[in-house]
């Protein structure tokens, strides 16, 4: 029912966010641009295998949205760093019925990419914003086959929370990817890839 999709890299600035990850990686972000709903935009990756990297940051030329943004953006402060994993799903409408806690379906649309995404009120996910995003394509490509190999591979991407195991069990029915470990600590996301340059930790 769900499958890995993507992982973002939160800023404060997006400018900020594309310096943090490209020094990491060695390889330059692509434009994303705009999310007129959320007052947000982002930067994109390609990765191997069908996945990408988003860097995403409030658009300070954006207008208020009036409402919670997503990822729990309102509240993020200090370096940029992964805070939030996505997983996509053919029934949005059905893994909302199974975790409500998710949030509420929202259309989308940037350019020619049109999506829902499951969003929660105040913007934050359950167990400290670990729980996976969940998403609905609906448009003919997916994001990572518009961008260019980047030559960058997510090996392991660590969801660190105290309780790891009972997040572990939430997912296990709807989710099977050994790519996704979860590890039990203070919450924080961990993204290991391997680059054209070697190994790699965005934490």
């Amino acid at each position: 029912m769900l499958k890995l999709d993507h992982f973002a890299v939160a800023a404060e600035t997006l400018n900020a966010g594309r310096a943090y990850a490209e020094d990491a990686l060695g390889v330059a972000l692509r434009p994303g641009g705009q999310h007129a709903h959320f007052g947000t935009h982002n930067m994109l990756l390609g990765l191997e295998e069908g996945l990408y990297l988003e860097v995403i940051a409030i658009d300070p030329e954006a207008p208020e949205p009036g409402y919670a943004r997503w990822f729990d953006l309102d509240r993020f402060e200090g370096r940029p760093r992964p805070t939030n994993w996505i997983c996509n799903t053919p029934d949005l409408g059905a893994v909302v019925g199974r975790f409500p806690q998710a949030g509420v379906p929202v259309p989308l649309a940037r350019g020619e990419l049109r999506w829902q995404m499951a969003v929660p009120a105040d913007g934050r996910l359950p167990w400290d914003n670990l729980f996976p995003a969940v998403i609905e394509w609906q448009c003919a490509q997916h994001p990572a086959q518009m961008l260019p190999a980047s030559g960058c591979r997510l090996d392991r991407l660590v969801v660190t929370h105290p309780e790891a195991e009972a997040l572990k069990g939430a997912l296990a029915p709807v989710l099977s990817d050994a790519r996704v470990v979860y590890e039990t600590g203070a919450p924080a996301l961990r993204a290991e890839l391997t680059t054209p340059r070697g190994a790699c930790v965005l934490a």
